[in-house]
């Protein structure tokens, strides 16, 4: 008896492949779909709204709750990945006496702040939220980086939608197109989900403790100025990790200080984006607190591999029955021989699930129970059997 479903159609009539999407991901429910989220791929933002709407009408006829969705570079749908090209992908999911709220979500003024509107009221029995955003128009990084005080214990997946430059994002919500703000739903009740984050890095040298920062300026690891440290760290380096770290280093923070170990999973990983040889001080993409304890990481598509394939296989829900994947558009052509390399992965793991998504401008994810936005990741949203009350 399955629950979820996928389906992808490519070609220039976006209404079409549309129409012939969510056809696909229905077909192999054997009930109504609760949830049906659809994705779509093209240049053209007016074909777009006119692709999601009808999309959207498909799945409401069929019984629909809630209909979510948005545009972006790529989609994934029908054991496939697809960029550069006009496509819609659609995933379907029967979700029975599952408690379903759909949002949308607005930024006001209020004085010398902005303020989010839109959120449903919390529940004791929220499971899981998902967002799709736009970057140009809504706080995504603040909104996100704070949920876990304003909604704590709700973990939340999603991406940032478009990525084709500020007004060219489309938002699909039940029957309703924007193109501002965020739109998600959260799901509470009998529901059986788990998230994972593949942050696609890979360790280097030791752990650190923090011993003197600023912001997101670090002046000293474990006691010695921070780009000294760095050098100490590159020359033990193999020649190939050596040019990666040259290509684009980057830096994890240790979300458990307690942890007798930090293994994959356990950083939040993030850029260093810049050095002063004068004060030996490293700038990075995150403010970090003396005493934390971070570890410089490197990323290729090795690395991207190992890190997610490891995650997979420690994954602590099975049977997977449907998944969304929420992977970044320098992931895909850019980073691995074709643009399948995520989902296929994810096909192999999960087995028959039904697996959709897109390629997004910016992945959201909780790693070690805090909501982040992160960059370079696949962000996985699966469930399990039905969680009966």
């Amino acid at each position: 008896m399955a629950r979820f479903g996928d389906g992808l159609a490519l070609g220039p009539d976006l209404v079409g492949a549309a129409e012939s999407s969510v056809r696909q991901a229905l077909a192999p429910l054997t009930a109504p779909p609760d949830l049906v989220c659809v994705f779509v791929a093209a240049e053209d933002v007016g074909a777009t709204a006119e692709a999601a709407l009808r999309a959207a009408a498909v799945a409401r006829d069929a019984g629909a709750q809630v209909v979510v969705g948005c545009n972006g570079s790529g989609v994934i749908g029908g054991d496939r990945g697809v960029e550069e090209a006009s496509a819609v992908s659609a995933w379907a999911g029967s979700l029975p006496e599952a408690r379903l709220e759909a949002f949308r979500l607005e930024t006001l003024r209020a004085e010398d702040r902005l303020v989010v509107v839109g959120m449903p009221e919390e529940h004791d029995d929220d499971v899981v939220g998902m967002l799709l955003a736009d970057p140009y128009s809504f706080p995504v990084d603040a909104f996100v980086e704070h949920s876990s005080e304003a909604l704590p214990g709700l973990p939340l997946v999603g991406g940032l939608a478009g990525g084709q430059g500020a007004g060219r994002t489309r938002l699909l919500l039940n029957d309703e197109v924007y193109d501002d703000g965020a739109v998600g739903v959260v799901l509470g009740g009998p529901v059986t989900a788990a998230t994972l984050v593949s942050q696609g890095a890979r360790p280097i040298g030791p752990d650190m403790v923090v011993t003197k920062a600023e912001e997101n300026v670090l002046y000293e690891l474990a006691g010695t100025p921070a780009l000294e440290k760095l050098e100490q760290i590159v020359l033990t380096l193999s020649e190939e990790e050596q040019e990666m770290a040259a290509r684009g280093l980057l830096i994890g923070v240790a979300m458990d200080e307690y942890a007798e170990e930090h293994e994959h999973g356990d950083f939040l990983v993030r850029g260093v984006v810049g050095a002063d040889a004068d004060t030996g001080a490293i700038a990075i993409g995150d403010v970090i607190e003396v005493g934390r304890t971070v570890r410089f990481q490197v990323r290729d598509a090795g690395a991207a591999d190992e890190d997610l394939a490891e995650l997979l296989n420690r994954f602590d829900l099975s049977p997977v029955e449907g998944a969304l994947l929420f992977s970044c558009n320098g992931r895909g052509r850019a980073m691995f021989p074709d643009s399948d390399h995520d989902v296929k992965l994810l096909r192999r793991t999960f087995g028959p699930a039904g697996v959709g998504g897109f390629f997004a401008a910016g992945e959201i994810g909780p790693v070690s129970g805090r909501n982040h936005v992160h960059g370079f990741t696949a962000s996985i949203l699966a469930f399990g059997p039905t969680a009966r009350t």
